[in-house]
């Protein structure tokens, strides 16, 4: 109902063309041509006749829409003012297409009148002949009848009547050229085409003969202006019009065809859920050819990329670590962290020093309390050796130790076991002092200014040669990325056209017949993608070899650099250790200082004891000694011993005086050493 009655505006246009683009949808779907199963009686009325005239056919309908459309945009393209080149007639008026399928219908004369615009006059003798041939066809000659004579006829007039126009307009712009034989010759033609437009508009309303008249006087006084002023002045050979340049229309305008299956111009399709199972199956059959096309896209893109990988793991260059001279301007972030952490503890270093202090008093004060007890027992068991020698028990030649007192026994025993103890402790202590000292200084780095720490860094000293040839590297490994990620681009937006790529609404619209054709340029969306590929991959082969070329030169650089990085990483690492090593050394030292306090105590009061239980084997022996004294004959009468002589230091060991002894000659001794002989 909408489309039969339009209104007269171009809102009225926009109806026909949606009606229109719907009923292509719906003959798409719906068998309603001639002779078709659904085939139902369209009646229209025609205009000229009043008749009514019924098919059984939708093309039908659809011929009678494009018809009015024809109608009304001829109906607003005459009421153009046309006061400027600026014409507002819709373009689609002037498609070929659009001429072709309303061959069926009439022509409106009045849609012509809107190109008496001179400017347009070359480009309207062009649409009329267009319109003419149009006419001329047999199909639409049978359609029309007599009226097809009679537009026929004004269609020609209107030729004629532009072409004088036009060749007026040449001939004003040979004179403005001041080629004035040209000037006479256009006017000429002008003048007879003006003439054949004439005889033509006989019988066309008074407007026309009206314009006709003042267009002939126009013409008419210039043909006799320039052809008097030639013959008289000028004197220019006048050319033969096939001679000179045609005149060429140009279209102020681009011609643009109804597209029926256009969803701007049709509106959404409201048939869209009806499709054929031939559609399906058809659109089945796209997507294999998809299918087929991506398939062969991607074999090429992996077998380049499999090269690709291979090439990058021999050369084994990271892009992201190719180029690490930007961590040496800086300290890193995990030793910040831990500089940071002893700025707030600035009694770091003290504290250890003070712990290694403490731990090295103690061991100092257990180790002289182990060799006082040790020097104990060495000195009572010579005391005791002597003593036996003395006595005649021990032959001096064995030299085995005498045993010892039980209390002294007991106290060797205990102090062999805190000697062994003491030994063992002692390497740990060694090893933890060592520690201690190597890893102090490297508390003192952490604990000073960040300048101190930076400058303790190992850094690389590269020249300008080297530094060009790591620029040049970097730039080729960006190209080699940049090809990967445009690749990979691609190969996505591929797939992404591939998947929203639906056409099902197309082929509802399609002939069998021309499914093929229908793939074909389909399948052209994906042509400037696989250009842009193809250009990709071709590309490789270039990169890499200077790729190759710049590995080549960076060798060099990559060793000095390799070297650097791994002075770096240990330094880095070796001040971290220290760092978390300051806590397992407090925790150590304090393990120590309360292993040897212990270990302390422990040995004072075995020195205690040893010192009684020397005190007390010495008094035993006195009294061995004075028993012995006693068993002996008294001594025979010797002179006064000298008031300043001295006692021999072995007596004086003994506690014994020399008038103490009995006469060398009344004692059975044994052998004896030299010392004691000397007695």
């Amino acid at each position: 109902q909408s489309a039969v009655n339009v209104p007269r505006d171009f809102e009225g246009c926009s109806t026909l063309r949606k009606y229109f683009g719907q009923l292509h949808y719906l003959q798409s779907r719906i068998p309603m041509g001639a002779e078709q199963e659904a085939a139902v009686p369209i009646a229209w009325t025609e205009i000229f006749s009043g008749k009514t005239v019924t098919h059984e056919d939708i093309k039908y309908e659809q011929a009678c829409i494009l018809y009015n459309l024809g109608a009304l945009h001829s109906m607003l393209g005459a009421m153009d003012k046309r006061v400027s080149e600026e014409v507002t007639i819709p373009q689609c008026l002037f498609s070929p297409t659009w001429l072709k399928a309303s061959s069926r219908s009439t022509w409106d004369p009045a849609f012509y009148g809107i190109f008496q615009h001179p400017s347009l006059s070359p480009q309207v003798v062009d649409y009329y002949k267009e319109a003419c041939r149009a006419l001329e066809n047999s199909e639409t000659a049978s359609l029309l009848g007599k009226i097809q004579k009679d537009w026929k006829k004004l269609v020609q007039m209107k030729i004629y009547y532009f072409a004088a126009v036009a060749h007026l307009h040449m001939g004003k712009q040979a004179e403005e050229q001041q080629k004035f034989g040209e000037r006479v010759i256009y006017f000429q033609s002008a003048l007879d085409k003006l003439n054949e437009a004439i005889k033509l508009a006989k019988g066309q309303p008074e407007t026309v003969q009206e314009a006709l008249r003042f267009t002939m006087d126009v013409i008419g006084g210039k043909y006799n202006s320039a052809k008097k002023d030639n013959d008289f002045i000028y004197h220019e050979a006048v050319p033969a019009l096939d001679a000179l340049q045609s005149v060429k229309g140009a279209p102020l305008v681009k011609a643009l065809p109804v597209n029926p299956t256009d969803p701007a111009v049709t509106g959404p399709d409201i048939f869209a859920k009806l499709v054929p199972m031939a559609a399906h199956e058809a659109s089945s059959l796209y997507s294999e050819e998809k299918a087929k096309l991506l398939r062969d896209v991607m074999a090429k893109i992996e077998a380049k990329n499999e090269v690709l990988d291979q090439f990058m793991d021999s050369m084994q260059l990271d892009p992201e670590t190719v180029d690490n001279l930007e961590m040496y301007s800086h300290i890193p972030p995990i030793l910040m962290e831990k500089c940071a952490a002893l700025s707030v503890r600035p009694d770091t270093v003290k504290n250890l020093v003070q712990s290694m202090q403490v731990l090295s008093g103690v061991f100092t004060d257990v180790e002289a309390s182990l060799k006082e007890i040790r020097d104990l027992l060495e000195e009572d068991e010579a005391q005791e050796r002597k003593l036996q020698e003395l006595l005649g028990k021990v032959p001096p030649a064995q030299g085995s130790p005498p045993p010892p007192s039980p209390g002294l026994a007991e106290v060797s025993k205990e102090c062999s076991k805190y000697m062994e103890v003491h030994e063992k402790a002692s390497f740990t202590n060694t090893e933890l002092h060592k520690a201690m000292n190597l890893h102090i200084g490297n508390l003192r780095l952490l604990s000073g200014p960040l300048e101190q720490v930076r400058a303790a860094l190992p850094s690389p000293a590269l020249t300008e040669d080297d530094k060009q040839v790591l620029q040049n590297l970097k730039r080729i490994l960006a190209k080699v990325q940049e090809m990967r990620d445009q690749r990979m681009s691609l190969e996505q937006q591929l797939r992404e056209m591939i998947q929203k790529d639906d056409i099902t609404t197309s082929l509802v619209t399609t002939d069998r017949s021309e499914m093929k054709k229908l793939f074909e340029e389909q399948l052209k969306k994906y042509d400037q993608i696989k250009v842009y590929l193809e250009q990709n991959l071709a590309a490789q082969e270039n990169v890499l070899k200077a790729l190759t070329d710049a590995n080549v030169k960076y060798a060099t650089v990559r060793k000095a650099l390799a070297e650097v990085e791994h002075k770096w990483n240990t330094t880095v690492q070796t001040l971290v250790a220290s760092y978390e090593a300051y806590e397992d050394l407090m925790k150590k030292s304090q393990e120590g200082k309360d292993f040897y306090t212990d270990l302390e105590g422990k040995a004072a009061k075995l020195l205690e004891k040893a010192r009684a239980a020397c005190q007390a084997a010495e008094a035993n022996r006195q009294q061995i000694l004075e028993k012995e004294m006693k068993k002996q004959p008294p001594p025979r009468p010797t002179a006064p011993k000298p008031a300043l002589q001295k006692k021999p230091p072995e007596l004086e060991a003994a506690g014994l005086d020399a008038g103490d002894l009995p006469p060398l000659g009344s004692l059975v001794l044994p052998e004896l050493p030299e010392e004691l002989r000397s007695l």
